[in-house]
């Protein structure tokens, strides 16, 4: 087995060198509560405050439009629950995307528990959202339109901006959950023109446990917590002042290194692309051609199923998933690459490589001399391979 190579990025990325050494005075020497008046805590609250300043900086925005809290999930959770209670008397209905994040899909069917409805709008082979089918489903009753900005899973970079135009226009919340953009790709809530916008630290190299979400001034919403009056009273509980002062540093690190990082990602990305669609057949690259992340490569190899080539991966020392890692250990395929039109027994067969700033060449190649022998060897074991050799009927065009 050679080094450890690690691919699994957009589940969650190494917290950085100086993100930890920015964050450690804040757990053992400037520990104070930064809700105290004395000296000691105001300390603590200094930092939490610079750290917001550097949030909001990545987002062209205010730094009192930045809430922080504890995951993306909470901040999805926060911005759609309250929204939809601070306005149902405007009205209960709710769009949002076939392939969002379990954190708004799933807040999405609680809601419709609460007598909220939801539309789920469709996308097309790459994954965008379908435009039309977004403004047919708008009504006079339609308070929020949540959209990712870029999907987890396959990578494609949604038209928020446009989708933010209709929203606007009908007088509609527009929010995106941009926890796999932050970092990665320019993320101004001023050109997205966004109301409310989800991030969270540890995907793009600052530390677990923390998030933020931007809330435009003026949006009417309610909070999540309630408790004392921290945030500005819009999210209650004390503050996880290292993660902040953690959250803060690795947006100080995007802004200046982002660029640089998302050119070397793509071509790392591109050279795995080529060597696996080289050596390997009936593969399929999913998301769009050109409106990707960077770092994301999601093909379906079909024949196979993705957990057994994710076993021998990791046999091999090389850590990949096969989705999002809140839906690992599901027998399910994708929802995503169903709602991309993908058949269940070829999504069954999805890898996704998400890259990383400490990635190389040496970890492409070594993916690429590795996967095909395990492709060969699972293929000839399995039904899915019989059945390939045995001439059965399967859908082999490549998208």
């Amino acid at each position: 087995m050679g080094k450890f190579v690690y691919l699994d990025h957009n589940a969650t990325t190494p917290t950085e060198r100086r993100v930890v050494a920015a964050m450690t005075p804040y757990f053992n020497k400037l520990y104070g509560n930064p809700s105290s008046i004395y000296k000691f805590a105001q300390e603590a609250q200094e930092a939490k405050e610079v750290a917001r300043v550097k949030v909001a900086k990545i987002l062209d925005a205010k730094p009192e439009e930045i809430i922080f809290t504890s995951s993306g999930t909470e901040t999805d959770n926060f911005a759609i629950k309250g929204i939809a209670y601070a306005n149902k008397e405007r009205g209960n209905h709710i769009i949002t995307s076939k392939i969002e994040h379990l954190a708004v899909l799933n807040t999405c069917k609680w809601i419709e528990k609460q007598g909220f409805k939801v539309t789920y709008i469709g996308v097309d082979k790459y994954g965008v959202v379908d435009l039309d089918e977004l403004k047919d489903a708008i009504t006079d009753k339609t308070i929020l339109i949540t959209i990712m900005h870029a999907n987890n899973e396959v990578g494609t970079i949604e038209p928020i901006r446009e989708i933010s135009k209709f929203a606007k226009e009908r007088g509609i919340y527009m929010h995106t959950d941009a926890v796999q953009t932050v970092g990665k790709i320019p993320t101004d809530v001023n050109e997205l023109g966004v109301d409310l916008l989800s991030l969270s630290g540890h995907k793009f190299y600052g530390p677990k446990g923390v998030g933020a979400l931007f809330i435009r001034k003026r949006t009417k919403i309610d909070s999540l917590l309630h408790s004392g009056h921290h945030e500005r009273n819009r999210r209650a509980g004390t503050e996880n002042v290292p993660g902040i002062v953690g959250i803060g540093k690795a947006c100080e690190i995007a802004i200046k290194e982002r660029e640089e990082e998302e050119k070397k990602l793509k071509i790392l990305r591109d050279r795995l692309q080529k060597g696996i669609e080289e050596k390997i057949d009936d593969v399929i690259i999913n998301g769009h051609p050109k409106k990707r992340l960077s770092g994301t490569l999601n093909v379906c190899i079909k024949y196979i199923e993705g957990e057994s080539m994710l076993l021998n991966l990791d046999f091999e020392g090389i850590a990949a998933s096969s989705g999002s890692a809140c839906t690992s250990g599901t027998l399910e395929p994708s929802h995503v690459l169903l709602a991309l039109g993908i058949p269940p027994e070829v999504a069954h067969g999805s890898l996704r490589f998400s890259l990383g700033r400490d990635n190389t060449e040496e970890d492409i190649d070594r993916v690429t001399e590795v996967l095909p022998p395990i492709v060969k060897k699972l293929r000839a074991m399995t039904p899915f391979g019989k059945g390939r050799e045995n001439g059965l009927r399967w859908n082999n065009q490549k998208k």
